[in-house]
């Protein structure tokens, strides 16, 4: 276990200073940030509220389930289980804070399995989309600058966005399940 916290405070140290720099603080502090992505939040309520007809409350109604999951397991299971000191709190690391370090714990971090949580289940939702992965890419940049900005260690981010990944399929899963079971009704009453 120690070799696995040791290697995972090194790939911090090499994200949080050696890859520092001017321009990705200009990218990647504001990326980390919600309201950098309130446009697109609009633009995805939006795009249900128009292409998915009556089902589209069954959308948002799942589509917030996992968000509470998400965030549930994360923030209120597993940090408050495994209580581990955010690497801007560790004066040995000497980390490049960017932002304002909270005193809330790191492991693992919200914002990966938060966003790969609610990419995973619009990757599924949008199965049509042919550059669907990028919901992928998007969820990887804002965990990154996690790290980064120096307030989570990657293993946080990594951990977060796997476990970020199971939730959205499993919210998805239920989500065509229930959606299944009100076809069937509808389709036996009349």
């Amino acid at each position: 276990m120690e070799s696995i916290i040791n290697l995972d405070e090194q790939l911090f140290v090499f994200i949080n200073k050696t890859l520092s720099s001017g321009i990705l603080d200009t990218i990647l502090i504001p990326i980390r940030h919600k309201l950098f992505w309130l446009p697109l939040y609009l633009f995805i309520i939006v795009f249900i509220s128009v292409n998915y007809g009556k089902t589209k409350w069954w959308v948002f109604l799942f589509f917030g389930v996992t968000i509470l999951l998400s965030d549930t397991v994360s923030s209120k299971i597993i940090k408050k289980s495994v209580e581990r000191v955010r690497p801007c709190h560790v004066e040995r690391l000497e980390p490049l804070t960017k932002i304002h370090c909270s005193h809330g714990f790191s492991f693992t971090s919200s914002h990966a399995t938060n966003h790969f949580a609610i990419g995973t289940f619009l990757f599924c939702l949008l199965s049509f989309y042919k550059y669907r992965f990028l919901w992928f890419v998007w969820a990887g940049i804002i965990s990154f600058a996690q790290v980064y900005v120096g307030v989570h260690y990657p293993f946080d981010v990594l951990t977060g966005g796997l476990i970020g990944i199971i939730l959205g399929l499993l919210s998805f899963r239920l989500y065509t399940i229930s959606l299944n079971q009100i076809k069937t009704r509808k389709a036996n009453v009349v």
